[in-house]
């Protein structure tokens, strides 16, 4: 038990290690980003909805 101790506090410092070394985005890239996001997310919503419409006349039109 104490060497899986060990091992956990360990693998805690090697974590800090770690997230010291990263790249953090700025604050204007983080934005940036964000909004690159919410507008792909906005973009692909539209494009099934008209999908899914289109697809769901043809089949009501199929079937009568």
């Amino acid at each position: 038990m104490a060497g899986g101790e060990k091992n956990i506090g360990k693998f805690f410092k090697d974590v800090v290690l770690e997230m010291k070394r990263v790249s953090w985005p700025t604050r204007k890239e983080l934005t940036r980003y964000t909004w690159v996001v919410l507008g792909t997310v906005a973009f692909i919503t539209v494009f099934f909805a008209i999908v899914d419409y289109g697809i769901s006349s043809v089949v009501r039109l199929l079937l009568g």
